[in-house]
C-alpha cells in the first residue's frame, strides 16, 4: 500500500489546520478504558485533548479550566471521574496544586512524560503503560442488572 501525503490527509477532514488528538487503539482496548463510567471517559479526552507532543505533565484538570474550556457543570462529578482515571492508570498527577492559584498538572500514561519544568516526578519513575497493567479489584459495581432469565414463563404464571 502506498504511502499517503500529509497534504491528503488533512483535505479529507474538517479542521485541516488543526490539531489531532490521538489515542492508540491499545489503551481504547484496554480492560481500563473499557470499564471507566461516561463521565470519566469524557473527561480523559478532554484532558487528552490538550496534549501538544511537547506537554505530557502539564495538563490541566482543574474546576475552573474545565468549567470555563470545556463545559463541565459539576465539580463532584469532575473530582469523581479524576480519582476514576488516576486509579485505573490512565493519567497519572505530576504536580500537587496549592492554595491559592496553582492548579495540579496531569500526564497520560500512554505517552512518555515530557521534561518540564517544575514537575514533581522524574523522567525514571513515569509510569508509561500502566493502564495496561490495570486489574479490577472486584468492588467496582455493576452499572447494569443481568436480565430477568424466562421472563415470558414469569408473565404467563400471572394469569
Amino acid at each position: 500500500m502506498a504511502k499517503v501525503p500529509l497534504k491528503e490527509i488533512k483535505q479529507k477532514r474538517d479542521g485541516s489546520s488543526g490539531a489531532v488528538m490521538v489515542i492508540p487503539h491499545v489503551v481504547l482496548n484496554s480492560d481500563a478504558y473499557k470499564s471507566l463510567s461516561a463521565s470519566a471517559k469524557g473527561l480523559l479526552f478532554d484532558i487528552a485533548m490538550q496534549y501538544n507532543t511537547i506537554n505530557n505533565g502539564a495538563l490541566l484538570a482543574s474546576w475552573r479550566y474545565m468549567s470555563e474550556k470545556r463545559g463541565w457543570t459539576s465539580s463532584d462529578l469532575l473530582n469523581k471521574a479524576k480519582k476514576e482515571l488516576v486509579a485505573h492508570c490512565l493519567i497519572e498527577q505530576t504536580v500537587q496544586g496549592r492554595l491559592p492559584n496553582k492548579a495540579s498538572w496531569y500526564g497520560l500514561t500512554w505517552c512518555a512524560l515530557d521534561t518540564i519544568k517544575g514537575l514533581e516526578i522524574a523522567v525514571q519513575s513515569w509510569p508509561r503503560g500502566a493502564y495496561s497493567r490495570w486489574k479490577s479489584t472486584g468492588d467496582m459495581k455493576s452499572k447494569r442488572k443481568p436480565p430477568i432469565k424466562n421472563h415470558l414463563v414469569r408473565t404467563a404464571d400471572k394469569y
